[in-house]
């Protein structure tokens, strides 16, 4: 039997699609209001390392710029191999990342310009409390030997970033520093290569009890949140230095990269705010900060050993950025 609806039934059966169709508006209203940005706002795409994502200093950072500036932040957080890769295809205006020798051939290779330092922390090598290939408090280049002849034996093991980032860039070094192939090591039983980002390599480090390169912020991060109870091994001096980098992608090699706003948050992150605000972060929640600034230290050279440090790892033709890879009207660099 059908039923009759009626005249009042009929009403309330379109007084209710009335209201789904209020309520499908206003949502895609809001939908398309958080996707994208305010009228008159630029939007700038930034790669960026995992390191610098995942301690949060570029969610402090994002907030204050875009409480000056009309340009909408957005960051793409992978490794530095695939923060750069993303640049080159045009998926980002700028990267910031934390491996100069793959930073040297993106601008060599014209992608890259306005390169300038703005941070900078130490590598660590981390492992178990009872640390038992025994290299606690030993130098980077005695701690990679003995890992090599413990990890050999079955008494340690060595977990590896493995995802061409900043990090594994590193790693790769402090190999070569003993004359050894990480490529080569990949095979031996006691090196495993986790392939993901910092954070879940430190927490893979922790399921395995194994020892790992990390940067110290991510470490510290992860450590006073009680993810992980891997501590201190080897940490600072020149070998270990971590610089951080921001480039912007060059407008005459990558069409409708948005350049401008690219050198206008490069030129924040080197303001005295900018500088600031990283040299802050992490002080109220670890008792020291996770990243330090850099811009005045290369100015002043106040303390000339880190000074000296920084320029052997990061600089190239004896600059941070030297001058046939600077382009427009900035004043990064006096």
């Amino acid at each position: 039997m059908v039923k009759h609806i009626g005249l009042k039934g009929s009403m309330r059966l379109k007084n209710t699609y009335t209201i789904i169709a209020a309520t499908l508006m206003i949502t895609i209203i809001i939908a398309a209001y958080v996707a994208w940005p305010k009228a008159g706002t630029r939007r700038l795409i930034v790669s960026t390392t995992t390191s610098l994502y995942d301690t949060g200093v570029i969610d402090m950072i994002e907030d204050a710029f875009e409480e000056e500036q009309k340009i909408d932040l957005h960051f793409i957080s992978v490794g530095t191999g695939l923060a750069i890769a993303h640049a080159e295809r045009g998926d980002a205006d700028m990267i910031l990342v934390h491996a100069p020798g793959k930073e040297q051939e993106f601008m060599e290779e014209g992608y890259g310009v306005n390169r300038k330092i703005i941070a900078y922390n130490y590598f660590t090598i981390v492992g178990p409390p009872d640390d038992p290939a025994g290299i606690r408090g030993m130098d980077p280049i005695g701690a990679m030997e003995t890992l090599v002849e413990m990890g050999r034996k079955d008494e340690a093991t060595w977990v590896s970033r493995g995802d061409d980032s900043g990090t594994h860039s590193k790693e790769m070094e402090l190999w070569l520093l003993i004359g050894l192939v990480a490529s080569e090591l990949g095979e031996e039983p006691w090196y495993f290569e986790a392939g993901t980002g910092m954070g879940k390599t430190l927490q893979i480090a922790e399921e395995k009890q194994g020892y790992t390169l990390a940067d110290m912020g991510t470490y510290l991060k992860y450590g006073e949140s009680g993810l992980v109870s891997l501590e201190v091994m080897v940490e600072s001096g020149p070998s270990l230095i971590n610089v951080y980098s921001a480039i912007a992608v060059n407008p005459d090699t990558v069409q409708n990269t948005e350049f401008e706003g690219a050198t206008t948050f490069i030129e924040f992150l080197a303001s005295e705010e900018g500088q600031a605000l990283i040299g802050e972060y992490g002080i109220e929640s670890y008792g020291m900060s996770l990243f330090k600034p850099a811009v005045k230290l290369l100015e002043t050279e106040s303390d000339p050993e880190v000074t000296r440090w920084i320029e052997e790892a990061a600089f190239f033709m004896g600059s941070e950025c030297p001058p046939e890879y600077r382009r427009g009207d900035t004043d990064l660099y006096g």
